[in-house]
């Protein structure tokens, strides 16, 4: 696990974009994972901003909302859409977001992972966190070889989705979210946090114990995991100086 602090959202931000960026002209079909949120905003912008070519890329985002149509403002298809695949060269056929609609919900959570294994595997997967420590909507008490499924939402997830909604009562129950297990089988994980309402998760995630109270705990246990932070993410974190001199010391081939 490698923990890179960065002075700013901004600068952070810009380092997970150059990481997805180097992936893209290394390998023009990879298959990326997405996520949504106020988190990963910003680096869709600015992935955007530097025209990298998506005529070939493969994209599997984690979670929908059920029961929210398509086309409603706060589905994570109108997301995506509004805020990345209309401004990049995508192939629609390239792009798989869950079904929060289908008839059959278990028998396409199934059929999303067959779709994943078809597409070779994830090669880079983009995670925010919650306060709570979920990421995807696999909330605390998740079992940490979970697939694809249906998932409630927990009190806390809805009170922090609230203000997306106008109201936590508007929030909808119940999502499909890719599992920690599919997560995990990811060649590579890039975990994005930043203000100081997540340095709480963030030092559990990354400096305590493994555990399913907090789900991004897993992520120790994944070879390739990228934490990219702004100082006040990193504000709990105990070993925060070592980790600013392990990157600062990089060899000029690791840098990013």
């Amino acid at each position: 696990m490698e923990i890179i602090i960065q002075p700013t959202q901004q600068a952070a931000t810009e380092v997970a974009a150059r990481t997805i960026a180097r992936l893209l002209c290394g390998k023009p079909n990879a298959v990326l994972g997405l996520a949504t949120g106020s988190t990963p905003l910003l680096l869709y912008q600015t992935l955007i901003a530097m025209k990298l070519d998506w005529s070939h890329v493969t994209t599997f985002n984690l979670d929908e909302y059920i029961g929210l149509p398509r086309d409603h403002a706060q589905s994570y298809h109108s997301f995506m859409w509004n805020n990345l695949f209309k401004h990049v060269n995508i192939g629609k056929e390239n792009v798989h977001i869950p079904d929060g609609n289908a008839q059959d919900i278990p028998g396409f959570c199934r059929e999303y992972e067959e779709q994943i294994s078809a597409a070779g595997g994830i090669d880079l997967q983009v995670l925010g966190i919650g306060t709570d420590g979920h990421i995807g909507f696999n909330e605390p008490s998740s079992s940490l070889a979970s697939r694809t499924r249906i998932k409630t939402l927990t009190r806390q997830t809805c009170m922090d989705n609230a203000r997306f909604f106008g109201s936590e009562e508007s929030v909808p129950r119940h999502v499909i979210t890719m599992g920690i297990g599919t997560i995990m089988e990811a060649r590579q994980n890039l975990l994005l946090a930043f203000g100081q309402n997540k340095a709480c998760a963030i030092a559990q995630a990354v400096e305590g114990p493994i555990t399913s109270i907090n789900p991004a705990s897993i992520l120790q246990m994944h070879p390739v995991v990228k934490v990219i932070l702004d100082e006040l993410a990193a504000g709990n974190l105990t070993r925060s100086d070592y980790y600013r001199w392990v990157y600062k010391s990089k060899p000029d081939w690791q840098s990013v």
